[in-house]
């Protein structure tokens, strides 16, 4: 079958105007088929099959049903990954009922922001995180909220899912359909730029995922596959759990937060031939003093959330034996560009790439002065076809008016907000997002080509670029470096990363300015928040100037 041929399939699939979600993600797949492999923080593993979680989300259904759960209402979970997690996920969906995700690193009030935000009246929770709801300045008071903690008690005198479920009707619920345009995740962006915005994912979404779980991750039936993004996410939420489901592929989900020494262990345990991640796990890999280990069994690795640096790919290569391939989404749209996995579409990887159009998707580059293409190798802005793009659902955040200026006055392009240029082959390379170009002298220069010749130095671990403002160049490029453990700042070592960047990227784009600090301000799911930086810096200047 033909790429566009599996599109039209699953899009007819997922936008159907009377579908089952339980039935697509859980109920149609073999019940002895594994669903999940989870390994908790204690290396303890269970599975979970398709007929396990099939009886499970039933019971599971029955308890929120307890409680008024019914079609589209919001129920968050504040939950690690667990056989649980996707348990109550499935079971909300059975109810035709909206999941609201939220971060187990988040502090209450990004919490009560989601939940206020959503209109999310239950809650489930891990013990560990039930704190985080009690009445604060951060977490206002809510009678209405219902609280269900996960485990086996509580000293809250909430109610205990296992109770619950306990005391529920064994007798499976019936079924709710839906259709294509119906609300299955309530979901918020992650806030890099501004205040997080509130999008509501239809059932339709799901289609987008499976093609890129198929074409761009390139998993098969065959595959031993592990995405170890967080689900609170949804690059996590999407790319671990819910296309894993709808295509009947087994997934790995380990508990906890990263480690290198875990990272490597589950690889080789595991034997994952497929994996994906955010450019940190694969940074924090290199930068580790853990050995890479004997046995990885590795033949597919892929990375999502940020721009992936070149250094990467010059350490994977003797590390790993393989190339991780860069890919492109948002919170919005899903997944849209791809350096392709799936035989149909692999290309060689040109270093700094995003890759193409993933199928189902088109795209382009927007001139800055005129919505129309530029010519190839020239920075405008990064765009969505939407009449052109089958897998694409978004038309608006939750409060009307927020998209505006996400779309062209005629509504055919989407923008994606990031700045960017397609070579004459059709590879879109990233170069910012659109606030955070840098324009010197007339000059526009993106921040990510000057931050991959930065981490190329032995000595950086991250490192993030601005600009600042300048009197007679408008704006100046400034880096801010975090260095390796065991390394000093210095001003010898800033003039070395300097001239660095005169020589591998331009003699005019090179940092005037170079602060060594102990970690970069990033949203809790990794992205670096450059505009924070750009605060700081602006006030510092500032103060100086008015002293």
């Amino acid at each position: 079958m033909s790429a566009a041929d599996r599109v039209a399939e699953l899009t007819a699939a997922f936008v159907a105007p009377s579908l089952n979600v339980a039935h697509l993600l859980c109920d149609r797949h073999p019940g002895d088929r594994v669903a999940f492999t989870v390994v908790d923080s204690a290396g303890k593993i269970s599975t979970l099959s398709f007929g396990d979680l099939a009886a499970d989300s039933h019971r599971c259904a029955r308890a929120l049903q307890a409680l008024g759960v019914g079609p589209g209402d919001r129920v968050a979970t504040l939950m690690g990954k667990s056989t649980d997690l996707v348990t109550v996920l499935l079971a909300i969906w059975r109810l035709g009922a909206v999941y609201v995700p939220l971060f187990t690193a988040f502090a209450p009030q990004a919490i009560a922001l989601r939940l206020e935000g959503a209109g999310a009246n239950v809650v489930v929770v891990d013990p560990d995180q039930r704190h985080k709801l009690d009445p604060s300045s951060d977490m206002p008071d809510d009678p209405q909220r219902r609280v269900v903690v996960t485990g086996t008690g509580t000293q809250h005198g909430d109610m205990v899912l296992a109770d619950l479920v306990a005391a529920a009707s064994p007798d499976p619920v019936p079924a709710v359909t839906t259709s294509g345009d119906g609300p299955l995740v309530h979901m918020f962006t992650s806030g890099t730029t501004g205040k997080p915005k509130g999008v509501i994912h239809p059932v339709s979404y799901i289609a987008g995922w499976q093609i890129y779980l198929e074409y761009g991750l390139g998993v098969t039936q065959d595959s031993s596959y592990w995405c170890a993004a967080d689900p609170g996410w949804a690059y996590g939420l999407y790319a671990a759990i819910v296309a894993p489901l709808a295509a009947g592929v087994p997934s790995l989900l380990l508990a906890g937060g990263f480690s290198a020494e875990t990272t490597w262990r589950t690889l080789v345990d595991h034997q994952v031939t497929d994996f994906t991640a955010a450019p940190t796990v694969y940074r924090g890999l290199r930068s580790s003093s853990v050995p890479v280990p004997q046995g990885l069994r590795l033949e597919r690795a892929s990375s999502a959330g940020e721009p992936l640096t070149p250094e990467v790919n010059e350490w994977a290569g003797a590390a790993l034996g393989l190339a991780v391939h860069d890919h492109f989404g948002q919170t919005e749209v899903g997944m849209p560009l791809a350096n392709h996995h799936h035989p149909e579409l692999a290309r060689p990887l040109k270093a700094g790439s995003m890759g193409r159009p993933v199928p189902g998707w088109s795209l382009t580059v927007l001139a800055d002065e005129k919505d129309e293409p530029t010519a190839p190798g020239v920075l405008g802005r990064v765009a969505i076809d939407v009449a052109a793009s089958p897998l694409m659902t978004f038309s608006g955040y939750q409060i009307p008016g927020q998209s505006d200026a996400k779309f062209t006055a005629d509504g055919r392009w989407y923008l994606t907000g990031d700045a960017g240029r397609v070579d004459a082959d059709g590879d879109f390379f990233f170069s910012s997002r659109d606030d955070d170009v840098i324009i010197m002298a007339g000059y526009r220069i993106g921040p990510f080509e000057i931050e991959s010749v930065l981490a190329q130095h032995p000595a950086v671990a991250e490192c993030s670029v601005i600009g600042a403002p300048d009197d007679v160049r408008g704006e100046v490029i400034e880096a801010y470096v975090v260095l390796r453990d065991g390394v000093d700042g210095s001003p010898d070592l800033a003039t070395e990363l300097q001239l660095l960047v005169k020589t591998r990227y331009a003699a005019h784009a090179y940092p005037r300015t170079i602060h060594f600090i102990d970690a970069l301000p990033k949203t809790p799911s990794g992205k670096t928040q450059r505009y924070l930086l750009r605060d700081r810096r602006r006030t510092e200047l500032s103060s100086r100037e008015s002293q």
